[in-house]
């Protein structure tokens, strides 16, 4: 009666938790997922993730990460491709080039490389829609206060 649905069409959800690579352990490949992610261990390959990517004091990644968010405290030899903000803390140390939306770092990071934020731009479009009573003066009044 009712046709099983193929997994491909239902849409992906975040479950709201986090995968963990913990303190003395070593991952060698590729990384992708959906969800949060934590790593505090070392992580040789690069980082997929549609979420947050979390690299605690202790973790080490050594290939490229990209990401919605990072947060980084540990060290990183290789590229952030970060859509949303990349967080750098305390003594992080980052070697390679960071492509973000937005970089909130500490004095205390080592960063080299070259940051770029394409998104941070101050231009917005914006759409304004009047119904077909509204007279000039009211639209010039809209449009100030958009662009206030």
């Amino acid at each position: 009666m009712f046709a099983p649905k193929n997994k491909a069409e239902e849409p992906v959800i975040s479950s709201g938790k986090t995968s963990m690579i913990g303190s003395g352990m070593t991952i060698q490949g590729e990384i992708n997922s959906q969800s949060d992610i934590r790593i505090d261990g070392k992580m040789i390959g690069n980082v997929h993730c549609t979420a947050k990517v979390v690299i605690g004091v202790d973790g080490e990644v050594e290939g490229n990460v990209f990401a919605l968010q990072v947060d980084i405290t540990g060290r990183v030899t290789g590229n952030l491709q970060v859509k949303e903000q990349v967080t750098l803390r305390n003594n992080a140390v980052i070697n390679g080039d960071i492509h973000t939306g937005k970089l909130s770092m500490e004095p205390t990071v080592n960063f080299n490389g070259k940051c770029s934020m394409p998104g941070a731009t101050s231009s917005q479009v914006v759409e304004l829609l009047t119904d077909k009573n509204a007279t000039v003066q009211q639209t010039e009044r809209k449009i100030a206060a958009v662009a206030e």
